[in-house]
């Protein structure tokens, strides 16, 4: 076998025996995670040790950036993440370009998030694909070359809720993978602290089909900057859990299947006729498959706390205790400040744009004892965390 090869095996093996310390010990005790008798989820910030176990817990973790102030996805919202404070910062929704390049964007159909739609140049590149089974009109960033897509700029993709950050649209192009590789490691060198980011892979079954395979291009780049290790700053998730068990293959990096509403299937699943729902994947059963293979799950909040007819939270779910039986770390999505986004008994009035009582939501998720959380406004998630802990 190659050398290649050779390092894949190593890093499989290690994952396996790390793993089943991790379920033997139930709680996750090797990795340094909460397990059921710490369901709170309360280390202090500032918590020592290397890889996962460096984080603090609740993690907040800024969601596309600091999106709540800047287009998401741009250097300008990744930076500011920092600023305010936030522990990881996903940087990196992954989509491909037409030839091979790695870049930043929420979705592979970028009208909504560039001015693309604004560019003359561009306007014959419009067209319906199938996306996941969806058929979905616009401009995709595998019919634009990389020098192509660096002509375009970011734009806010939210504006009814967020019309402030508009200001800001124009201002910034969109990122490359390899861009964020090098802008983590001269943001970590410049503030004197490790910075983390949590790249996801987007529709990589979709990508597979097309011939611009995401989880070996995702690969080279960890390797090129020896990130690819299980002590390494670099998070990775992804929807499809085909996905997160090719990575598995191919690096050692922490690993964390993201998981939608209950009644949903994973879209690998649906191409492989496989039946299972997400509600499969959170029973005892399928969380420990998940253990196998991945360090932790992202689900949606409504997973953790669902919400009753009116909108307003239910009881919580067992999920973060089944989770953390078999060493699994819980980092849900999606807090956001306004309105539209918070539970119903949260909303403070109507609007679409105004901010609601998201502390008193922070609250409520906090105390399930989750390990983290991503958010749109990392500076709101801090100060929640420091009341939860002060609390």
């Amino acid at each position: 076998m190659d050398s290649d090869q050779a390092n894949g095996r190593k890093r499989q093996t290690g994952r396996r025996a790390l793993l089943g310390a991790a379920v033997l010990g139930a709680g996750g005790a090797v990795l340094g995670l909460p397990g059921t008798a710490q369901a709170t989820g309360t280390r202090p910030a500032g918590h020592g040790g290397r890889g996962l176990k460096s984080l603090p817990v609740p993690t907040v973790i800024g969601h596309r950036g600091a999106s709540g102030y800047r287009p998401e996805h741009t250097f300008g919202s990744y930076d500011l993440a920092l600023d305010l404070g936030a522990d990881v910062v996903e940087a990196g929704d992954l989509v491909p370009t037409k030839d091979g390049h790695l870049v930043c964007r929420h979705e592979p159909e970028i009208g909504g998030t560039t001015d693309v739609a604004s560019r003359p140049e561009f306007a014959g590149r419009k067209t319906t694909k199938v996306l996941d089974g969806v058929a979905t009109t616009g401009w995709f960033t595998e019919d634009f070359t990389l020098a192509e897509l660096k002509t375009l700029r970011a734009v806010e993709r939210i504006p009814a809720n967020r019309p402030h950050n508009t200001l800001y649209n124009g201002r910034w192009e969109i990122p490359t993978f390899e861009e964020v590789l090098k802008w983590q490691d001269e943001e970590t060198r410049k503030r004197g602290k490790q910075v983390w980011i949590y790249p996801e892979t987007k529709h990589p079954t979709y990508f597979r089909k097309l011939g611009l395979g995401l989880e070996e291009r995702v690969a080279k780049l960890l390797r090129k900057y020896d990130k690819d290790g299980r002590n390494s700053p670099v998070i990775l998730q992804s929807f499809e859990p085909t996905s997160i068990q090719r990575l598995n293959q191919l690096v050692d990096n922490p690993l964390v299947v993201l998981l939608s509403a209950a009644n949903s299937r994973p879209y690998d699943f649906v191409e492989a006729n496989d039946p299972r729902t997400v509600a499969d994947l959170i029973t005892p059963k399928g969380l420990r498959e998940i253990a196998g293979y991945a360090q932790g799950i992202g689900p949606t909040l409504d997973l953790v706390i669902p919400k009753k007819a009116d909108g307003t939270l239910g009881e919580p779910t067992t999920l973060v205790s089944d989770a953390h039986k078999v060493g699994l770390i819980l980092h849900p999505y999606t807090v956001r400040n306004e309105n539209p986004f918070l539970p119903a008994e949260y909303r403070k009035g109507g609007a679409a744009d105004a901010y609601g009582d998201v502390f008193g939501a922070y609250r409520r998720y906090f105390a399930t004892g989750i390990d983290g959380v991503f958010t749109d406004n990392p500076d709101t998630g801090l100060l929640a965390r420091a009341d939860f802990l002060d609390g």
